[in-house]
Formats: C-alpha cells, structure tokens, sequence
C-alpha cells in the first residue's frame, strides 16, 4: 500500500527542498545529512518500486535511486504543508509545485532513508545493495517455476521457505501462518516433502492472502502501520490463524494454537495442519 501510494503522489515530482530533522533518518548515508539533501534537492522522481521491506524511487536521469526501509515503526506520508509536524517527523521532502510534501516519521528511527546506485541497465533502477532480495508474488515478473523448484529444492522447513527473503519477498510472519492454514501445511513440514502440486497451491495461497489484504489496505494492528495518507488497514478482522489462539477454526472448529517459533509466534490448526514425524 505504501508503494502504490507514493506511485499516486510522487512520480514525475521534482525536489525543491530537503530538511533532515534526525541524523539517524539518513545514517545509511555516506555524506550524512548534508550529502542526502544535495543529492536529492532537484531530483525528479519516477515510480516508486518495491523488494520486500524496501523501497525505493528512483532519481531521473541519474543512476541513483532514493531507498527507504521502515523499521519497526516508520511511516512515509504525504501531507498537505499546512497539517502540522508529527511528534516524530525526521525528514522532510518539499516539491517545486508546492503541492502535499513527503514526510518520513519514525518513532523509534530504526528506519532511514538513503540515496544509492543502481543496478545497471536495470528499468527498474534496483539499488545495488538489494539486488540479492527476490521478487515477491504479486510483481509481474517473479517466476512461479524458478521459485517451485528451489522451495523443494531448499533443506529447510516451509515456514522459514516463506520467510527467506532470497527466495520470496513480501510474505512476513502474519502472512506465512495465513498461506498455511489455507495450505493445510504445518510450519515445521520439510520443504523437501512438498510435492510440485503441493508447492504450486502454497504459492497461489500466499498471493491471495496478499492481494486480500491489500484490497482493504494492509495488517494494521497499532497506530504505526499506515499507508501514505495515515489510513490503517483492515485485514487483520479477516485472518483466519494468526492472532486467533484459543479460537474455533473457521474450518473444523478446533482451537487454534500458538507455538513460540524463531523469537515469533506462529499460529495453526493442530487438526487441519498435522505436524510432520
């Protein structure tokens, strides 16, 4: 949601002004703040991309894109210059149109922003740095039979499949349980044990959960997860795992659980998603 937001407001402006509120915002910056300001001051951007917890806008014409990450509780918003400054406002973005300005907020600043080169010849101008990070399943050019084969191919356990960022992007912790459960698959079953029609079903599965949830606008479940207008998302009324320990399973009616897993939770059916021998 993020990215399409920023594809709606910032594509095709150009930068009048940069103000750095924090030095943590830009510390991913060689220069620091002054190196990120003249950098970008001037700069047109052009449609915004995304790989996993990335984004990125590229620069026109410069063979250098604007990467952000958010953290744990970064926000990128864009805001009419007469709503005032949020408690934790850290960059500043202002446009020579002297429309809505881009802000990055960030509560606990583990995010940033960043200006960095891209991949050569690369349309979508992929910053160096990121290029290792696989597509995730609703991008247009990610490979269904590349990624079939190296799942099964993978020593792991599936859940940990869907998290590993070289092989998909854009499946976190509340979407891996969600693709699960409508998979019928445990989060321990070896990877190995799939069979191609079984890998293909989770695959489709996790693409619906996403397009689901960006239908109503993203997993909100605090104040901090928001889109560029400050709008949370709904989805989380509609999950069927995570988040609903204890509660009937809207499929056979046993209680779903929580398991500790990796410092997380994950969430299952202990009926419908048998675990592994």
């Amino acid at each position: 949601m993020v990215r399409r937001g920023l594809a709606s407001w910032v594509a095709g402006r150009t930068v009048a002004e940069v103000q750095v509120l924090h030095p943590r915002a830009v510390r991913r910056q060689p220069g620091g703040a002054a190196d990120f300001a003249a950098r970008l001051t001037g700069a047109t951007f052009g449609a915004a991309q995304r790989r996993g917890k990335y984004l990125w806008v590229p620069l026109a014409d410069s063979g250098f894109s604007m990467i952000g990450h958010l953290g744990m509780s970064g926000q990128l918003l864009v805001q009419d210059p007469s709503v005032p400054d949020e408690t934790h406002l850290r960059v500043r973005l202002r446009f020579t149109d002297e429309g809505r300005e881009l802000r990055f907020v960030d509560q606990r600043t583990f995010g940033g922003l960043a200006i960095e080169e891209a991949e050569p010849d690369d349309p979508e101008a992929t910053p160096v740095s990121i290029a290792h990070i696989a597509r995730d399943p609703l991008d247009p050019r990610f490979d269904d039979g590349v990624f079939i084969a190296a799942l099964r191919a993978k020593r792991t356990t599936v859940k940990r499949a869907l998290l590993d960022q070289t092989l998909i992007s854009g499946v976190g912790n509340i979407y891996a349980d969600e693709s699960l459960w409508r998979a019928k698959l445990h989060y321990e079953r070896p990877t190995a044990t799939l069979t191609r029609p079984q890998a293909a079903l989770l695959l489709q599965h996790a693409r619906d959960v996403m397009n689901a949830a960006l239908a109503v606008g993203g997993t909100s479940f605090d104040s901090l997860y928001v889109n560029v207008n400050g709008e949370s998302g709904y989805f989380s009324r509609d999950l069927d795992a995570y988040g609903r320990e204890g509660e009937p399973c809207r499929r056979c009616g046993t209680a779903i659980r929580r398991a500790a897993w990796m410092n997380r939770s994950s969430y299952f059916c202990p009926h419908c998603q048998r675990a592994p021998r």
